[in-house]
């Protein structure tokens, strides 16, 4: 980032694709006035029902990488082949001279990067699926997904889990209330502080 000057509090959300994070994350934004989402930057094209700068900023990869070039990102992720994804740095300005707190929506990798980024100025929390089975069933579910990609997710989401001792907090989801109910007691704690 060019100017630290105006940076404020960061919290960040990941898990393995399926295990409910965003569900978690929109929750939490509904209901939380001093939360504002972070649009996250991708280089893929939208799916299904999918906005441009409400759900991501659908940059495409030559844009991705010429936002690489100029550091015009907090962080970026090449997730799979030329599958990008990122935190623009004008993103978190708005935020913050709103006098809000960033909330991440992010995958495993840029979670820990932007832990490692903020330090103190973040929580990190990961959430868990109750198990392997339970995330291929909702990625399947999803309906978004071919076979090959969801065995691709679902390889990954093992090296993610262990990744997981590398958060501040780990929220189980498996029932969806508890992991909500969860998520804000944590999150007004650290706003708290």
């Amino acid at each position: 980032m060019a100017s630290n000057e105006l940076q404020g509090k960061v919290v960040i959300f990941s898990a393995p694709s399926g295990a409910g994070k965003t569900t978690i994350v929109k929750a939490l934004l509904a209901t939380q006035e001093r939360l504002s989402f972070s649009v996250s930057a991708c280089s893929r094209a939208p799916r299904g029902q999918e906005i441009d700068g409400k759900d991501y900023h659908f940059i495409g990869v030559p844009g991705f990488k010429s936002k690489i070039h100029n550091n015009e990102f907090v962080e970026w992720e090449e997730v799979y082949k030329d599958h990008f994804y990122g935190t623009l740095n004008t993103e978190l300005n708005l935020i913050w001279r709103n006098n809000k707190t960033v909330v991440f929506d992010v995958d495993v990798v840029g979670g820990v990067n932007l832990k490692k980024k903020f330090g103190a100025n973040a929580l990190s929390i990961f959430v868990m699926p109750p198990s392997i089975d339970v995330l291929e069933e909702r990625l399947r579910n999803r309906k978004t997904d071919s076979d090959d990609r969801i065995k691709q997710r679902l390889s990954k989401a093992a090296q993610e889990i262990e990744l997981s001792e590398d958060f501040d907090v780990i929220i189980e989801n498996d029932r969806l209330e508890e992991a909500i109910s969860q998520a804000t007691k944590v999150v007004n704690e650290f706003l708290a502080e």
